[in-house]
């Protein structure tokens, strides 16, 4: 199966199939925000503005990594493009190992003329860097979308159950390291939905990685993806077993900023609503991305991310409100939150 296909297999199982993790929550239906009955605050000058990597954005929200190769990947990035520009929302494509090997798909990414102004991320595997790519490839990825950042993934659990998978992950924190030093734009290295733990958040950190996605455990589960697009019995019963595998979103969150107060955190990996960004960013993360719920909304309309956006946005804004938080970076710093 050709990298074109994977990917137009990969968007119709997340749409088609119930391939959300069933046992492991993301954690954030643990927590809870106090109540404030009198919030001394106007609602309408509540301030969803904040910063990633120097970047102003117009709301604390990520449209997660996703999709690409394909016409109707195009279509779907055109369409959270448009909303990402309109709202000022940082925004991330799908591996571009597709547009690098195959030119010819390179416009299914490229969304810079419809949101010239937005934060926008690369996104190349990271452990292409141990299967021939290099600083070319990376340089590559990010020319063509004229990005701000790249994302290096990392999905080792998806590449043991994928079909012909790339499960070579030896001397892989070294090559990020190279890349991280030579590379003109930051490098934000994220999971894909089974979580970075402190500890390794730690050594990508001295490595040189600017920022971290935590993409922990609780939303889409890629073990059960790709169990749904397995060749053989083996690729299948591990998709099941490890169906469920990961480290829940808010430890990822909480562990990581215990050891790193400063680093941009993106939190993402389960989260559904603004009541989840607004938790997400009350435990210490600087934004929120959200991925299936986009790609629902796109794979319909951009009337539907536009609605989806102002959602978001309402949900966020009235926690900020009931909480007695007149900006994201209140929130951040507020006590508002209880386990």
């Amino acid at each position: 199966m050709s990298t074109v296909d994977r990917k137009a297999e990969h968007i119709r199982i997340c749409l088609e199939s119930n391939v959300q993790f069933q046992s492991q929550s993301s954690g954030f239906d643990r927590y809870h925000f106090s109540h404030s009955c009198l919030p001394e605050l106007d609602y309408h000058q509540i301030d969803l503005t904040t910063k990633l990597l120097g970047k102003q954005l117009g709301a604390p929200i990520l449209i997660s990594s996703m999709t690409g190769g394909t016409l109707q990947a195009q279509e779907i990035n055109y369409r959270l493009a448009e909303v990402a520009q309109e709202y000022g929302l940082a925004m991330g494509v799908g591996s571009q190992r597709v547009a690098i090997e195959q030119p010819q798909v390179a416009a299914t990414f490229q969304v810079r003329q419809i949101a010239p102004d937005i934060l926008l991320l690369a996104n190349l595997g990271a452990v292409q860097l141990n299967y021939r790519y290099g600083i070319e490839e990376c340089e590559r990825a990010i020319e063509l979308l004229e990005a701000d950042a790249l994302i290096l993934h990392l999905n080792p659990l998806q590449e043991c159950i994928q079909p012909k998978g790339d499960t070579n992950f030896r001397g892989l924190l070294d090559r990020i390291a190279s890349v991280c030093d030579r590379l003109p734009v930051p490098v934000i290295v994220k999971e894909v939905g089974n979580g970075i733990s402190a500890p390794m958040a730690q050594q990508l950190l001295a490595a040189g990685v600017s920022g971290i996605d935590v993409a922990g455990a609780g939303g889409t589960s890629w073990a059960r993806v790709e169990s749904e697009r397995a060749q053989t019995a083996i690729q299948r019963r591990l998709g099941e077993t490890f169906a469920d595998w990961g480290i829940p979103t808010t430890e990822c969150i909480t562990s990581i900023r215990q050891i790193a107060p400063e680093v941009p955190l993106i939190a993402s990996g389960g989260l559904r609503n603004g009541l989840d960004i607004a938790k997400a960013i009350a435990l210490g993360a600087d934004i929120g991305g959200l991925a299936l719920p986009f790609l629902q909304a796109a794979d319909s309309s951009t009337a539907a991310v536009r609605e989806l956006t102002q959602i978001l946005m309402a949900e966020i804004q009235t926690v900020l409100f009931c909480t007695g938080n007149a900006s994201v970076a209140a929130l951040r710093h507020s006590q508002s939150l209880y386990h």
